[in-house]
């Protein structure tokens, strides 16, 4: 399929980029890896008049451990994610997504902005109540996890901003498992767990219209080590807190039996890891 007419800017610096979609009237759209955009358009579900491509500006592609947070670039490549050291749980995730060809293009904001609730980058930020930093025509601002995504394929961007960095704290210690139909493919559903102290953060993509961040009262908060009971009862508390909805993927009790299934193998891992000193 082709894609619809545009014009196309390749914007050289970050302030050039806001101006182009400024300029656009709210019909602009960010180019960078491509991995999201380009399917979109070529199925027709977008149509910009303007393509603003910030794949060569300057600055966005930086990994830095400050204070335990990691700070990364917009325009990090899934494949950097995935070999840095700095974010083990960010790591793991990377690695599932897609293949080689994909995670060389693709990037850490476009997933983000992207929203789509099964990706494996929106739950891991959620998970670990990381944050975003846009630029807009206003200036900048700092939108938090919880606040990003708004729906399936929606989030809190204004349609002249973009993301330039990415904050991810890094957990103590950490999990991730996904199922999908074949390797490479979209997760039916995946599960993201990050704990920070006694504060435990599981979050569930694929079953509704945002990552979902299990509501596990005071089962969140640990002391010491978890034991397997303990994951098998957190297991269950994460498949009653989903609400899924039936699709061609499955219907919302196998969704329901997967989170379970999901959520004890991340919780597995997150027991055999542990955050090493900086």
């Amino acid at each position: 399929m082709k894609c619809p007419p545009f014009s196309y800017h390749r914007a050289t610096s970050v302030d050039d980029a806001v101006a182009a979609l400024a300029a656009a009237g709210g019909e602009g759209k960010i180019l960078a890896g491509g991995q999201s955009l380009v399917p979109v358009l070529a199925l027709r579900l977008a149509r910009p008049d303007v393509i603003v491509d910030v794949d060569r500006v300057p600055g966005l592609d930086g990994l830095e451990l400050r204070d335990g947070v990691l700070h990364a670039g917009a325009l990090v490549r899934h494949l950097a994610l995935a070999g840095q050291a700095l974010h083990p749980l960010a790591a793991e995730a990377a690695r599932w997504i897609g293949h080689t060809a994909i995670r060389s293009r693709g990037t850490l904001a476009g997933s983000l902005a992207h929203a789509d609730p099964a990706a494996e980058l929106p739950a891991v930020l959620r998970a670990c109540d990381g944050a975003v930093h846009v630029a807009g025509p206003s200036g900048t601002r700092r939108i938090g996890a919880d606040d990003l995504f708004v729906g399936a394929l929606q989030s809190a961007l204004e349609d002249t901003e973009m993301i330039t960095g990415v904050e991810l704290p890094v957990p103590d210690a950490w999990g991730f498992a996904e199922f999908a139909r074949r390797h490479g493919d979209f997760a039916v559903v995946s599960v993201a767990a990050a704990r920070f102290g006694d504060r435990l953060r599981v979050v569930v993509g694929g079953v509704a219209g945002v990552p979902h961040l299990v509501d596990a009262g005071d089962l969140a908060t640990v002391d010491g080590e978890i034991s397997e009971d303990r994951v098998a009862i957190l297991a269950a508390a994460a498949a009653d807190d989903v609400d899924p909805a039936d699709d061609l993927h499955g219907s919302a009790r196998y969704r329901r039996a997967l989170t379970e299934q999901m959520t004890a193998r991340a919780l597995e891992q997150l027991t055999t890891t542990v955050r090493e000193p900086a």
